[in-house]
């Protein structure tokens, strides 16, 4: 495995560090006045809604070991546990059949979705009977469980197989407490071995660590060249109010520090790859996205901790793994919580994730919402061009080109956003006891 970089890389900031913090602080306004869910009493959430196309997304909250910045609900395997889990998710999964939901794709997050793989098979199989126009099914796993030798069972019923890698370097996977998936050397090998066993295979890379040098980031990215998955996606560091105070001040790096991490990244893997979102990379224009709120305004979560977005509310399921259980044993599914919208939060929303896709255009706006986005978002329209962030395509009316500024705008955004999600996730598990485990 090639470990050399020929020459110091050479980056710049792409936005100053002033612009950064104006964006957090902008974002964090709006998060704290609209990302918030109050208790619902709901057997279920609402039905579909004809004409409109859902994700199904399925939570599978165990891992062996928690790392200490991971941010998602998981808990620590007890196979048992994890056993009757899987039975309670394929029941719920019925439910949203009998409810008349169908999808057109399927998104397994976690904690660590592969941990029980005869379970995880069973239930994709059962997915794949239920709604059979699911064409694609994307699932997440670890550098470690690539290793099993029984992984290859997944091959023909997951078509997009993304891996956790973060970095290459031993030094961060130290930092981040990654060191127990392996050597980056052996994770590389690992991945060269098995990366063919499904059409698109992701590798995970994140950036943003205090201390990672643009020099460590360009050789990551050209161990990626090497590799050539179909797929990359560069993640930033979040760090949010449930990161682990041990690490919560001295991992994450600074705002002019992120962009000129970003940069890098943009001049190395951008050389090789198209350039997909804000942080997704991929071998041609086709490939599967990996942020499925991006492709889908609409999706269903099934399992503890899942969030649904369906018509203008987030709904979120109960964080209790013995409260889920209840709720499935007695006919109900697992939403708990809810927060409606205002449709100008919508419209925010979706523009924020039309910058972040590099796919801001009047037409979907005009379609499917109704309204003329310079009027309506004219504030947010107007911040946008004045720092550089959209100019007008002069070939189409219709379509705004997202500069190199505002992908990293939208990438920062979108941060956030997630950040803010993961705040809500860590208000809801707070009161959580050892009979909720």
């Amino acid at each position: 495995m090639a470990t050399e970089v020929s020459q110091s890389v050479r980056s710049r900031h792409i936005m100053p560090d002033w612009q950064v913090h104006m964006t957090d602080w902008i974002m964090q306004h709006y998060i704290d006045r609209g990302l918030s869910v109050e208790p619902v009493v709901l057997k279920s959430p609402p039905p579909p809604q004809e004409g409109h196309q859902y994700l199904l997304y399925m939570h599978v909250p165990f891992c062996h070991t928690l790392c200490t910045y991971c941010t998602f609900h998981r808990f620590l395997f007890k196979k048992y546990k994890a056993r009757e889990y899987f039975k309670q998710l394929r029941t719920e999964m019925r439910m949203a059949k009998d409810l008349g939901y169908d999808f057109r794709s399927m998104y397994v997050g976690g904690g660590t979705t592969t941990i029980l793989e005869d379970e995880l098979i069973q239930t994709l199989e059962l997915a794949r009977k239920l709604f059979p126009n699911i064409k694609e099914v994307s699932c997440e796993t670890d550098p470690k469980e690539i290793a099993s030798p029984t992984f290859k069972n997944l091959k023909g019923l997951v078509d997009r197989m993304s891996i956790g890698v973060q970095s290459f370097d031993d030094s961060i996977l130290k930092l981040s407490d990654r060191q127990k998936f392996g050597t980056g050397a052996e994770i590389f090998e690992r991945i060269a071995a098995c990366q063919d066993l499904f059409p698109t295979c992701n590798v995970d890379m994140m950036f943003g660590f205090r201390g990672q040098s643009l020099d460590m980031i360009a050789r990551d990215m050209e161990l990626i060249r090497q590799l050539n998955p179909r797929q990359v996606t560069t993640y930033p560091l979040m760090v949010t109010s449930q990161t682990n105070k041990s690490v919560k001040n001295v991992i994450a790096a600074r705002g002019q520090e992120l962009s000129e991490q970003y940069d890098t990244i943009l001049n190395t893997l951008g050389k090789h790859y198209r350039q997909l979102t804000s942080w997704t990379f991929g071998r041609t224009n086709d490939e599967g996205i990996d942020e499925y709120v991006v492709d889908n305004d609409e999706y269903l979560g099934i399992g503890s901790g899942a969030f649904s977005f369906l018509g203008n509310a987030l709904y979120v399921n109960t964080f209790s793994l013995s409260r889920y259980a209840q709720r499935i044993q007695s006919g109900q599914m697992g939403t708990e919580r809810r927060r409606i919208f205002t449709p100008h939060q919508i419209l925010q929303y979706r523009l924020m994730l039309a910058v972040f896709s590099g796919r801001l255009n009047r037409k979907y706006f005009r379609e499917v919402h109704g309204v003329n986005l310079d009027t309506t978002l004219f504030k947010e329209m107007t911040g946008l061009r004045l720092i550089g962030a959209i100019r007008q395509d002069p070939d189409d009316p219709d379509h705004l080109i997202v500069t190199k500024k505002g992908k990293f705008l939208g990438l920062v955004m979108l941060k956030d956003f997630y950040s803010g999600m993961d705040n809500v996730r860590a208000q809801l598990r707070a009161p959580l006891k050892a009979c909720d485990m």
